[in-house]
């Protein structure tokens, strides 16, 4: 494949910083080494991510600021792009080791070797996944195995993996064992964990302090982190050529609340404006589809009533519409199965004189069903009645009553 020039460069920045992550993991020496993994393990991830958009001619600059995009919306156009096309599951890996290295970088937090390893490895069956699935090459035709992340200690289940943390947790904060700071900082690497199951969750002070109360009330593991009993690990292949792959699995929803007087010990709470975050604009760009045209099959499509994938944020006197990737996956599932050619009849904008019209495709939000006729009665000599007109209800005409019955007779 031919690349273009700031493709190249881009992903042979995301190679060097694999290389910087892996080398980082198998090395000697202990200080430092789990920054910086984390650090360059997400800087590899974010220049792959660029390169991949690059290629196919996504822009990745902001139009107000003139700036570089950052890590979360690298992201999400990789999952709006229909070539990156970035699953659900590689998207959730990305973010955890994203939220992983923001606390790293920021604050910090407590990474144990099997999660370290565990993210490590999941990370590259990702990176290898997309350097396959968009430039056409494999990880092992730059980097040979024995560079990869290597460790002694083979990988465990998951769910004994987080049992182990949440218990150790436990003891860290017993009475007397001064050891709270390094309690909080493992909670913060669990908290990242959820976004396998909650791509909008945020590692917060609020939060930890919520579960930090939880844990020392002696709540289970599944009352104080419920998301993470939804994330499951497949493990493939053996020695330096294993594979894992996280994923979320179904489980029973979670509740959100914002109230802070709801006894409850890990509710978390979530940034909208981060699941919201198509502009009009923007989702009509990542569908392919002209702002009109847009906006005829939103509206065919009922999405701009439909509050699991849009929202209004008022600012001030300003009102911004905005929505969430699901509303962009059902727009691209319609397009290939509607003519939007009956669509754009049935919901194309009109002048200040608009006329009625009736949409031709199927499933249109926006057709209502016909009123109900009444069936005649009987009137008062006997005979059957006048019915009741569609058009009486419509236009407010008064219903016609024996007494109108009788003067037309």
């Amino acid at each position: 494949m031919k690349l273009k020039q700031e493709a190249r460069v881009l992903r042979n920045k995301a190679l060097a910083s694999l290389t910087v992550a892996t080398s980082a993991f198998n090395s000697p020496v202990n200080e430092g080494r789990v920054t910086q993994v984390l650090l360059a393990l997400q800087h590899a991830f974010e220049m792959l991510l660029k390169a991949a958009l690059v290629q196919n001619k996504v822009s990745v600059f902001d139009r107000r600021s003139g700036r570089s995009v950052g890590f979360d919306k690298c992201v999400n156009l990789a999952q709006g792009n229909p070539v990156v096309a970035l699953t659900d599951d590689e998207a959730a890996t990305l973010r955890v080791i994203d939220a992983m290295r923001d606390d790293e970088q920021h604050w910090f937090n407590e990474v144990s070797e099997q999660v370290l390893y565990l993210q490590a490895r999941a990370g590259i069956t990702v990176f290898d996944t997309l350097l396959q699935r968009v430039f056409g090459e494999h990880l092992a035709d730059h980097l040979p195995t024995r560079v990869l992340p290597i460790s002694a200690d083979p990988p465990q289940d998951l769910d004994l993996l987080i049992d182990q943390e949440y218990t150790l947790i436990a003891q860290l904060l017993k009475p007397h064992r001064r050891a709270r700071h390094q309690a909080r900082a493992r909670i913060r690497t669990l908290l990242a964990m959820e976004a396998y199951a909650e791509p909008d969750s945020r590692v917060s002070a609020k939060d930890v302090d919520r579960v930090e109360k939880g844990v020392k009330a002696g709540q289970d593991l599944a009352v104080v982190f419920p998301r993470l009993s939804n994330i499951s690990t497949r493990v493939e292949g053996f020695g330096a050529t294993i594979e894992v792959h996280i994923t979320k699995k179904d489980g029973a929803p979670v509740r959100y609340e914002a109230d802070e007087t709801v006894p409850a010990a890990a509710i978390r709470e979530v940034d909208l404006s981060r699941k919201y975050h198509l502009s009009p604009t923007e989702l009509a760009a990542t569908v392919n589809l002209s702002n009109p045209r847009s906006l005829a099959l939103r509206q065919h499509l009922g999405i701009d009533t439909n509050p699991d994938v849009h929202r209004t944020f008022v600012m001030g006197k300003q009102r911004h519409p905005r929505y969430s990737d699901a509303a962009m996956t059902m727009m691209r599932q319609a397009i290939t199965v509607l003519d939007m050619d009956a669509v754009w009849a049935g919901h194309a904008p009109q002048g200040r004189r608009p006329k009625s019209r009736i949409c031709t495709a199927p499933g249109c939000a926006t057709q209502s069903p016909a009123p109900a006729v009444d069936a005649p009665g009987p009137g008062r000599d006997g005979r059957p009645g006048r019915s009741r007109r569609a058009g009486d209800v419509r236009r407010g005409r008064p219903q016609a009553g024996a007494a109108d019955l009788n003067a037309e007779t």
